[in-house]
């Protein structure tokens, strides 16, 4: 059993729906205090609405240091300073890219990746007051192990990602932070649902599981990586997939 994080001060972007609301709602079932942000209110106060334990929410425009700075303020004021952050917020809109504009390619990169670093560079002061501290990103299989047509700039951003970890793991433990990565294969969430069922049907079949994941895997993965157990892990990264990119071929799956 994981040692309790029970009255630790939470925060997930990205946290009204999808993954970030499966983390957000494991770790208020920990008894933590949980922040979530995102862009939409009304989404936004029904999830925290929803989601048994103490729950806040406030509106984030995430790419925005401003917006990010007034989040970590205002979370740190209501629930008693920060341990953990979770980096979770995203956007995949599905162009090719011939068909790409740049403004597009630039939107994806910032909501993703410049997110990543303006909330860590947020936490710090917050991390360095305590003494220790938590950050855990969200990233994917597609970009970093896979790809798919019309995620360039979504692969890009969860590479991208992965690369911001390996340095950023140095110059936060100086602060006794770590800093992690779950890295999500197909989980059944809304944007995904939004792909059809063809798609949905897909995939799972490309699973050995033989099922898409749900937020709550995810959710788990974040928990350790938030817990004291895993206070000498950092700059790591792990894979919530169902052993999707294990496989060969689709023929290796049929073999199981």
């Amino acid at each position: 059993m994981l040692t309790t994080l029970k009255d630790r001060s939470v925060i997930v972007t990205g946290g009204s729906k999808g993954i970030g609301r499966g983390i957000a709602t494991i770790f208020a079932r920990q008894g933590a205090k949980v922040t979530i942000a995102a862009r939409n209110e009304d989404q936004l106060r029904q999830a925290a609405a929803e989601i048994p334990g103490d729950v806040r929410y406030e509106t984030c425009d995430v790419s925005a240091w401003a917006s990010v700075e007034r989040l970590f303020a205002s979370t740190a004021e209501a629930q008693g300073g920060i341990d953990v952050v979770c980096a979770n917020a995203g956007a995949f809109p599905q162009t090719k890219i011939i068909e790409m504009e740049a403004d597009e390619w630039d939107t994806v990169l910032a909501t993703n990746l410049r997110s990543s670093f303006l909330c860590v560079k947020a936490a710090i002061p917050y991390f360095k007051q305590v003494g220790k501290g938590r950050v855990i990103l969200t990233s994917s299989i597609t970009g970093p192990v896979t790809g798919f047509p019309g995620w360039a700039h979504y692969g890009a951003s969860k590479a991208g990602q992965l690369g911001f970890l390996k340095t950023a793991a140095m110059e936060l433990s100086r602060y006794n932070t770590t800093i992690n990565a779950v890295m999500p294969g197909n989980i059944f969430t809304e944007g995904l649902q939004d792909l059809g069922q063809e798609y949905l049907d897909t995939m799972a079949a490309s699973i050995p599981l033989k099922r898409l994941g749900n937020v709550e895997d995810v959710g788990n993965a974040a928990l350790f990586f938030a817990s004291d157990e895993a206070a000498y892990i950092t700059g790591q990264q792990i894979v919530v997939d169902g052993g999707q990119i294990i496989p060969e071929s689709l023929e290796a799956i049929d073999e199981i």
